[in-house]
């Protein structure tokens, strides 16, 4: 799960296509296999692991994750190709852009008052 100073987004229209929520539930499901243990393994309900999935899904030009129904044979989801793609080119964004703010970041820090 990242946890970072910047919060890079990706807007598609009044929506986020792509934040760091959304890439973090990304990796979650690519680990589980599936939005609801994803969705527990991050402290959030299914329904809103299931929004953020079907607010992906929409944004691009293809599905980021595919769903099984359930049944005997259990269901599940899987992370598709193009979805691992957008993980990996949207985390080396965020690694370009800390990189390249990482020393204004710290010196703005460092101007803050102290937490109580």
């Amino acid at each position: 799960m990242s946890s970072s100073i910047l919060k890079i987004h990706i807007p598609y229209g009044k929506e986020s296509a792509m934040g760091p929520g959304k890439a973090d539930l990304l990796e979650a499901i690519q680990r589980t296999g599936s939005i609801s243990a994803a969705a527990r393994d991050m402290g959030m309900s299914y329904r809103r692991a299931w929004d953020l999935v079907d607010t992906m899904n929409r944004c691009f030009i293809q599905p980021l994750v595919v769903t099984a129904a359930g049944g005997s044979h259990g269901g599940g989801a899987e992370v598709t190709d193009f979805g691992l793609d957008v993980l990996r080119r949207y985390r080396e964004l965020e690694a370009k852009a800390h990189a390249s703010v990482a020393a204004e970041v710290g010196m703005m820090a460092g101007l803050l008052r102290p937490l109580d």
